[in-house]
């Protein structure tokens, strides 16, 4: 029967004595364990950010604009202009139970704002009360757009982050009055920083809100540019899109079938690519970071062959006293993942240590006119990114010391007596 415990003091023993060679060993395996933490972590936080930073265009965003008519519907002939109307979206409302907020979305690209002697220019879009819950809108002053202050056509603002900087740098805007496009608005709100890389205009940082009413002041609002929603549930979201269209097409006297005759845009058929490039990233960087730890098991393989090349007149020895072969096997294996367990540790633990002294790193962040480090890329220790990097080290530790010790094991004991 095999002593286990002997074995253990033995193997230790062996690599006390060749303890350079096995400091080096682990020390590579310890370099290549930190190694894939530190780039498992890095694949983490940069899909994190990627996600975050689409998702800041919308929750679950769903924008509509006019489009012209491909079929023939009830007599009316394809090609015609389908316009959105003011009153489509009160239809919608009230006809489909499936949309959980709704507004129209009248834009004008870039304005003249003034602020006392500041002269910018920004864009300004006209929205309903709903609009922050669809568009992923958070305050970081003051208060929203409310339904009173559309109702009013009250002459209020919510600025965007970017805009709040340019125009009042850091002085608080709440209650404070701007000039857009020749008309005096007084800001109620600030809107929290985005680190946001979809839009379908300006970004949310570089614009004015104001209350949709209030932008008969610039225009006709009949006609919003868009009109924007969300559905109750991801899940819902196709079954939504077909009673919005069959309830627009009703409204409009299209086919309901026609997919061009009013333009509809689900942010989300976007999202495939996102996850498309962070698995990419992800396999790319764990694909280095075993490769890395692949090169420190060859380094033990190597060592644990020298170690079989030393110690073989001691096997012959212990083969000759009538040693079992599976005792030898076991014991250059045991060896093997002592240096594995021990490298395993050392690299968990600086591998920990580096990623937390990183934190964060930029990434969207480090853009022109981003604030407050929205958009860095956090990295931080994972579960998943331990247990894999163990997985990949055991693995590893049990190919490379599996081979030295099976040759040592097969050792012909007379042969190995001779062994000079």
């Amino acid at each position: 029967m095999v002593n286990w415990r002997q074995m253990l003091r033995e193997s230790a023993a062996s690599l006390n004595y060749y303890r350079r060679r096995s400091l080096v060993t682990i020390i590579s395996l310890a370099w290549g364990v930190a190694s894939f933490i530190i780039l498992m972590s890095y694949g983490d936080g940069f899909k994190k950010t990627l996600v975050d930073g689409f998702e800041a265009v919308g929750q679950d965003l769903i924008i509509m604009s006019q489009g012209q008519t491909s079929l023939q519907a009830g007599g009316m002939r394809a090609g015609r202009r389908i316009l959105l109307d003011l009153e489509d979206v009160e239809a919608i409302r009230e006809a489909v139970p499936l949309v959980r907020a709704i507004s129209p979305e009248r834009m004008i690209g870039s304005i003249q704002v003034i602020r006392g002697t500041r002269e910018k220019e920004f864009g300004l879009r006209g929205v309903w009360p709903e609009y922050h819950i669809i568009r992923n809108i958070h305050m970081a002053e003051g208060r929203w757009i409310s339904a009173d202050d559309n109702r009013q056509r009250n002459r209020v603002a919510v600025l965007g982050a970017m805009v709040a900087r340019q125009l009042f740098s850091g002085i608080p805007p709440v209650g404070e009055e701007i000039t857009v496009g020749g008309m005096r608005f007084t800001v109620i709100g600030v809107m929290d920083s985005k680190a946001q890389f979809a839009n379908y205009d300006r970004q949310d940082n570089e614009c004015i809100f104001v209350p949709y009413n209030a932008m008969a002041l610039f225009g006709d609002i009949r006609h919003p540019n868009f009109i924007v929603w969300t559905p109750v549930a991801g899940t819902l979201r196709e079954d939504a899109i077909r009673m919005v269209r069959a309830t627009l097409a009703s409204l409009h006297r299209f086919n309901p079938r026609d997919d061009k005759a009013v333009f509809i845009l689900a942010f989300s058929q976007f999202r495939h690519i996102i996850d498309g490039m962070t698995l990419a990233a992800k396999v790319l960087l764990g694909f280095v970071g075993a490769l890395t730890l692949g090169i420190g098991g060859v380094g033990l393989a190597n060592i644990m062959l020298t170690s079989v090349i030393d110690r073989t007149r001691e096997i012959g020895v212990l083969k000759a006293l009538g040693g079992p072969r599976r005792a030898i096997l076991g014991q250059f294996l045991l060896e093997a993942l002592l240096i594995v367990a021990a490298g395993g540790v050392i690299g968990i633990a600086a591998g920990a240590a580096v990623v937390n002294w990183i934190g964060v790193m930029p990434m969207f962040g480090s853009m022109p006119d981003s604030l407050d480090g929205k958009g860095d890329l956090v990295m931080g220790l994972s579960a998943s990114s331990i247990l894999v990097s163990t997985g990949v080290l055991i693995a590893v530790g049990l190919i490379a010391g599996m081979i030295p010790a099976i040759r040592a094991a097969r050792l012909d004991p007379i042969e190995a007596l001779r062994y000079e």
